[in-house]
């Protein structure tokens, strides 16, 4: 069993992730910012707990973490406000990773994108920009860290069912169900052969793709 805090956890993902989670046994701790989703959270079997991390500094992020196993980053400003989205997907993130090494907590998995790279080619006067700017800079603050860091980078995210594989390689790998992407996040706590990684990937086709279990263990 593993105690994992998730940040952001009344966002679509979260909310598939945490009945994985729960459904093996560990306790998960949802983070959420809005009390009215409460009851959405904790009818996942993970327990709420209300923080608005934009504003919260290192010290009370850390109060958050300490006594966790794991951390999920999976929160994020939802774009469209650009000075929130670098307060968000960059500054808190990187306070949630300074604020977790001062828990003590070492095991961190950063839900990314697949264009998450210094050369993602999205121009600055791009309504994008902002986001692809800011989740490259706390994806590399991660790597610089001593945690024990997992960037995950799932490419166009999707209401498909899930299917249960997850293809690293192909072109078409991109379009990526919700729903496997939670798969992904849950097998990456688990599995000490992704730490140290970055795991682009998507759904690609039945030919191109492998189970998810085999796939983090590569």
């Amino acid at each position: 069993m593993s105690r994992v805090i998730v940040f952001g956890g009344h966002g679509r993902i979260a909310l598939l992730l945490a009945p994985i989670l729960v459904a093996r046994g560990d306790e998960v701790t949802s983070v959420i910012r809005n009390p009215d989703h409460v009851s959405d959270v904790e009818q996942t079997g993970a327990t709420a707990r209300v923080a608005d991390i934009e504003q919260s500094d290192t010290a009370a992020i850390a109060d958050l973490i300490r006594g966790h196993d794991a951390v999920v980053w999976s929160a994020g400003a939802g774009g469209g406000d650009r000075e929130r989205t670098y307060a968000v997907d960059r500054d808190a993130a990187i306070r949630s990773m300074d604020a977790a090494s001062a828990a003590g907590v070492k095991r961190y998995v950063m839900v990314s994108w697949l264009g998450s790279t210094a050369d993602h080619g999205v121009p600055e006067d791009d309504s994008f920009f902002p986001y692809a700017d800011a989740k490259w800079a706390a994806d590399e603050h991660l790597r610089g860290t001593d945690l024990d860091g997992t960037i995950l980078g799932p490419g166009t995210l999707t209401l498909d069912d899930p299917t249960g594989r997850i293809d690293l390689e192909a072109p078409d790998r991109g379009r990526v169900a919700r729903a496997d992407v939670a798969a992904v996040i849950a097998g990456a706590i688990a599995e000490p052969l992704t730490i140290g990684r970055t795991i682009r990937f998507g759904n690609g086709t039945p030919e191109s793709s492998e189970p998810i279990a085999a796939a983090l263990k590569r």
